[in-house]
């Protein structure tokens, strides 16, 4: 289905966004 595709791709974004804002911003964790 489209919208769990769409769905699957705005988790992975998700995930990719908080690792990288986590690498960036390691005091925080």
């Amino acid at each position: 289905m489209l919208i769990e595709y769409i769905a699957g791709a705005l988790v992975a974004i998700f995930i990719a966004i908080y690792l990288l804002y986590a690498l960036i911003r390691p005091e925080r964790f």
